[in-house]
C-alpha cells in the first residue's frame, strides 16, 4: 500500500494546501487519483459543513475567495458531481496534474505511487462543480 500527498500549487510551484492519504493501492489511474482527491475533500467538508470550502472544484452557488470558495448556504456536497466536474475541467485544461515532476495529460494513465507519491494540482481557471 502507498501513502500519497495531494498538493495544490500555484503556477510558480508554491504549495498552497496539502493533505496525505495512507493505504492507497500502489498502482492507480490518474482518473482514480483525481476522483479520490475530490471524494476526500468533500467528505471532510461534509463532516463539518461551513460557509467555506477548500477544494479542487468550486461548488455551484459558491463564490471564489482567495483560499477557497464561500458557500452561500451550508449544505452537503455530492462528491460524485464534484468529481465529474473535476474530470471535465481536466479535459478543458482547467488544472494541471503533476505526478512527481511530470505532467499527466491522460486520465487513463496508470501511476506507480511507490515511485511518485506526490500528486500536485495547479489550478489555471476557476472550476465549477456540484
Amino acid at each position: 500500500m502507498a501513502v500519497v500527498t495531494f498538493r495544490d500549487e500555484t503556477a510558480t510551484g508554491k504549495a498552497l494546501e496539502e493533505f496525505t492519504l495512507p493505504d492507497l493501492p500502489e498502482r492507480i489511474s490518474a482518473r482514480e487519483l483525481v476522483r479520490l482527491r475530490v471524494r476526500e475533500e468533500v467528505a471532510r467538508y461534509n463532516a463539518a459543513p461551513s460557509h467555506h470550502f477548500r477544494g479542487l472544484v468550486r461548488p455551484n452557488d459558491a463564490e471564489a475567495e482567495l483560499n477557497g470558495y464561500r458557500m452561500r448556504t451550508t449544505r452537503r456536497l455530492d462528491w460524485e458531481k464534484q468529481a465529474d466536474a473535476a474530470e471535465a475541467a481536466f479535459t478543458r485544461n482547467g488544472f494541471l496534474l503533476l505526478i512527481g515532476d511530470r505532467q499527466i495529460e491522460n486520465l487513463d494513465l496508470e501511476i506507480d505511487l511507490t515511485v511518485d507519491p506526490v500528486v500536485s494540482f495547479v489550478k489555471l481557471v476557476p472550476l465549477v462543480g456540484g
